[in-house]
């Protein structure tokens, strides 16, 4: 599980990179969490939200690694084009009930997240998404 959480918009892939070592700072529009694992989480979400398995995705590389590794070190990683435009695409009731069910799934796992977090994570989420894609961006996660 990590403890900090960063969702942010960049241009493009080198870009997000630059973020690895301190963050993305102020230099992005970025939203802050912490306390459970997004690289799970965006797995999970485009499951409820797009359909298809956690497997599946995994097997097909997601989320993509731009910059550092998955060993307990900063990681940056793309948000797929397939769960941010579920998110840009969904209404508050779908993104409300999809926070309720990744809550659900969680709690399933033995691990707690208030349903009311779990919605503004979402919710927020759709929200700097549908920013990105106005100015035609798209939306990274910084892990520490």
């Amino acid at each position: 599980m990590s403890s900090i959480v960063k969702f942010f918009v960049a241009p493009d892939d080198t870009s997000a990179a630059l973020a690895l070592q301190t963050g993305p700072g102020r230099a992005f529009e970025s939203l802050s969490f912490g306390n459970f694992d997004p690289e799970e989480a965006v797995i999970e979400w485009e499951c409820l939200l797009a359909g298809g398995s956690f497997k599946e995705l995994v097997d097909a590389g997601e989320p993509r690694i731009v910059a550092g590794q998955d060993n307990d070190g900063c990681v940056v990683f793309a948000i797929s084009p397939r769960l941010s435009t579920a998110l840009a695409d969904a209404g508050h009731s779908r993104l409300r009930d999809i926070g309720v069910s990744w809550a659900q799934q969680r709690a399933d796992d033995g691990e707690a997240i208030d349903t009311e977090i779990a919605e503004a994570i979402v919710g927020e989420l759709a929200g700097l998404v549908s920013s990105a894609r106005r100015q035609d961006h798209d939306v990274y996660c910084w892990v520490a």
